[in-house]
């Protein structure tokens, strides 16, 4: 049985979630304040995380940011009623594997759940170490370096650099990538992929505006070219 935490500081949402949740099958437990939540990350194994960005004490931003610092790979997916791009980008960024804006439908968040924690429990394949531009990677050791400095990459992350290497100088569409990596069945946005994708940039490309590895397929998806 999955066990799943839940920190959101509305009653009412907090209440609703863990309701759905269990009716489902999970194992849930809450908090309500930054603090508490990341003190219960840090000192529980949960399956999964939903995380909200605007906590009293901590935000959700800065509790997965510390939480993926102490090496803490729960998947994490923020709940977020702000619909800046920037706050999207930066929950990526900082580790978060999935976000979803509010309002959103208990139907949606379901899907994104259940597809989350069928694929954060399938291996990796085995690869060994790779280069790809400014970053030497070990996907089995989730291991990121640069002139032999740890960079922090998220196990999605990895995920997609792997699918993208796998797949090298063939032209992958968003689809293909949201429904092997994060496996969505029904119709999510493709900005999630996106997002993922100027954020490795960010750490992999010389020239992240002039992209010559993870290149862009207008109109359909991404070509890593290796």
């Amino acid at each position: 049985m999955h066990k799943i935490l839940i920190v959101e500081d509305e009653p009412a949402m907090q209440l609703g979630l863990k309701d759905n949740l269990e009716f489902e099958g999970y194992t849930v437990e809450t908090a309500m304040e930054g603090e508490t939540g990341l003190a219960k990350i840090l000192n529980n194994q949960y399956d999964l995380v939903l995380l909200d960005i605007m906590l009293p004490q901590k935000s959700g931003l800065d509790i997965c940011k510390e939480a993926r610092a102490k090496g803490v790979d729960t998947p994490i997916i923020f709940l977020t009623a702000k619909g800046e791009e920037i706050d999207k980008v930066l929950g990526l960024e900082f580790g978060a594997d999935d976000y979803i804006t509010k309002p959103f439908s208990v139907r949606e968040l379901l899907a994104r759940i259940k597809a989350l924690l069928r694929r954060s429990h399938v291996p990796t394949p085995s690869t060994g170490k790779i280069t790809i531009g400014r970053l030497v990677l070990d996907f089995d050791s989730y291991l990121a370096s640069e002139n032999g400095k740890e960079v922090k990459l998220s196990h999605k992350e990895f995920e997609v650099l792997h699918y993208l290497f796998n797949h090298r100088n063939q032209a992958v569409s968003r689809y293909s990538l949201l429904e092997d990596i994060w496996g969505y069945d029904e119709q999510p946005t493709t900005r999630t992929v996106d997002n993922f994708i100027v954020r490795l940039r960010q750490k992999i490309e010389g020239n992240p505006n002039a992209p010559r590895i993870i290149l862009t397929v207008h109109g359909y998806g991404y070509k890593m070219i290796h």
